[in-house]
Order: C-alpha cells, then sequence, then structure tokens
C-alpha cells in the first residue's frame, strides 16, 4: 500500500468539493487531485482549499485533467447531472449514463490501476453501467450506496433511543433510493438487537414503537428530496461518508460497510448493484455479507433489486 495515497475526483461541484474537504480534514490521503469542465472555477476553488493548509495534515491539492490521475488509488466519480426537486433519481438515467460512456473510458486509460467509487445518481444504475463500460472486475468498481442513508438510520434512531448513534448498528438496504427499506431485524443499540432493546428502554412505555420506526424510515427515505426543497442540493452528509469509505480503502481497514456492489442472487440470475454490508480494503469490495433477513425484509430486498433491473434493462450495457 502506498505511503502516499493519492486520490482523483471527477467532478467539482457540491458534492465533490464537500468531500475533497472532508478528505482534507480526515488525512485521508497525500495528493488530492480535481477535475471538472469549469477550469476557471475549479483553480478558485483548490487555491481556497489549499490556503487551510498550515492548519491539517500535509496534502497537496491540484486542479487537473485526465492524464493528472495517473497512479491514483482511488478515482471518484461525483460528475452527473443535478437532481431537481421533486424529480426521482431514476429520471436522471439516461443523461447521467451518457456522460459516463464519455469519462469512464478516459479514466481507466489514465489510472488503469484504480478502483473507481461511484457517487453521482442513480448511483446503483450508474455503478453497474461503471462496471461495464470499464470492463473491471466489480470489486473494484464500488457504488456509494447507502451509506449516507445508513448513516441519516443510526442518526434519527440514536436520537429517538437517546443513545450515541456511534453506538447504534442500522442499516438501510437494497437500492439508494425509493426502494430502499430498514433492517429493523438487525438493528443493534450498544449490541442489543432492537427487539430486545426496546422493552429494557425507559420510554418503553410512552413509545409507540411501530408507527415511530416507521416515521423514522420514512424521514430517512425522504431525506434527500427534503434536504434539496429547502436548499437546494445535498453534500454535507455525502462528503463525510465519502471520506469514511476512502479511509477503509486507503488503510486497507476491512471495514462493513453498505456500499452498492454486484448482486447476482436475484431471481433470473441478472446482475444489478444494490446495497448489502460488505467488506471493504484495498482491493475493493472483498466480500458481501448476506444477511439473514426477516421474510417482509427479503421480499423488500428482491424488490428493490428489481426495480434497478428493470431501468438497467432499459439500456444497452450488456
Amino acid at each position: 500500500m502506498s505511503i502516499n495515497p493519492k486520490v482523483s475526483i471527477i467532478g467539482a461541484g457540491n458534492v465533490g468539493l464537500r468531500y475533497a474537504y472532508a478528505l482534507m480534514i480526515r488525512g485521508g490521503a497525500r495528493r488530492i487531485v480535481l477535475v471538472d469542465l469549469d477550469r476557471e472555477r475549479l483553480e478558485g476553488e483548490v487555491m481556497d482549499l489549499n490556503h487551510g493548509a498550515p492548519y491539517i495534515s500535509p496534502v497537496e491539492v491540484t486542479a487537473g485533467d485526465y492524464p493528472d490521475i495517473e497512479g491514483s488509488a482511488l478515482v471518484v466519480v461525483t460528475a452527473g447531472k443535478g437532481q431537481q426537486p421533486g424529480q426521482s433519481r431514476l429520471d436522471l438515467i439516461r443523461a447521467n449514463v451518457e456522460l459516463y460512456r464519455k469519462i469512464i473510458p478516459k479514466i481507466v486509460e489514465s489510472a488503469p490501476e484504480a478502483l473507481l467509487l461511484i457517487v453521482s445518481n442513480p448511483v446503483d444504475v450508474l455503478a453497474y453501467a461503471a462496471y461495464r463500460i470499464s470492463g473491471m472486475s466489480p470489486k473494484r468498481v464500488i457504488g456509494a450506496g447507502t451509506v449516507l442513508d445508513s448513516a441519516r438510520l443510526r442518526f434519527l434512531l440514536g436520537r429517538h433511543c437517546r443513545v450515541d448513534p456511534r453506538n447504534v448498528h442500522a442499516y438501510i438496504l437494497g437500492e439508494h433510493g425509493d426502494s430502499e427499506f430498514a433492517a429493523w431485524s438487525r438493528a443493534l443499540i450498544g449490541g442489543a438487537l432492537l427487539d430486545a432493546y426496546c422493552p429494557t428502554c425507559e420510554f418503553n412505555c410512552s413509545c409507540d414503537r411501530e408507527r415511530e420506526l416507521e416515521e423514522i424510515f420514512v424521514r430517512v427515505r425522504d431525506s434527500a428530496y427534503r434536504i434539496i426543497e429547502r436548499k437546494g442540493e445535498t453534500s454535507y452528509g455525502i462528503g463525510l461518508a465519502l471520506a469514511r469509505i476512502t479511509r477503509a480503502i486507503l488503510n486497507d481497514e476491512n471495514a462493513v460497510l453498505p456500499v452498492s456492489s454486484l448482486f447476482t442472487d436475484y431471481p433470473g440470475g441478472e446482475e444489478v448493484y444494490l446495497s448489502l454490508p460488505a467488506v471493504v480494503n484495498r482491493e475493493g469490495v472483498r466480500q458481501v455479507i448476506r444477511l439473514e433477513l426477516a421474510k417482509e425484509e427479503e421480499k423488500s430486498l428482491r424488490r428493490s433489486a428489481g426495480v434497478i433491473r428493470e431501468v438497467i434493462d432499459q439500456l444497452d450495457l450488456n
């Protein structure tokens, strides 16, 4: 593993810049290259980022083009058409796939040894598109998946239970989008399954458990829509989530994260990308952990796979 890891970011919009900022603060990389069509604005952003150098771990941030990403350990793709208020993530698919047909081959040509981390939405379909267009092993093409959704779930569940969210372990699985679901049967509070924790909670007598858990899930699922309606975009949460995935890769952590990766356990054997807990390290996705889900959750997983596959079937990717 390199002692001077290089990360390149394709797309310097709000998400790409928040990610670069989070990565600088966390000290995850020693070299960061940003690539964007608007070179003048990009150079201004890079200047602004570099002026914080005295207060962070040493890192070189540069504005570049595709040849400058050579030698990257990780290339993170945040470029894509923006989501509008009230617009489904899946509505963005065709324009973004066409964009990927242009940029993914350039990435592979300039940085053939790098892992790909796909962020643009709809992330599951675009991660699958990147896998097919690149010709790379699926283990080396990762989607950001439901890492942010699961963080939202942990935050809201922790606030409801009055427990530090770092001690809450719960997953949103399936599509990063409208068909995602909460794996309540596997949720843990301080190591105790939620079903076992709730009866012992001091607030149990005043808690309408089923109703409140459903409200938490709906708030998680609709978070992006609600944030976009209020401020036009989401970027801080995903920036930190991407920094977490990056740390797992560069540090070869074997961390378990609900990233989007190749899923073949689907009726008919069709391939899709969706989120399940996966062991992530320097080689990419080492393995996917197939949880023993409740019956309805298993149905939700397969339903979510079907939603994603239906979109893929409309594209010329095979």
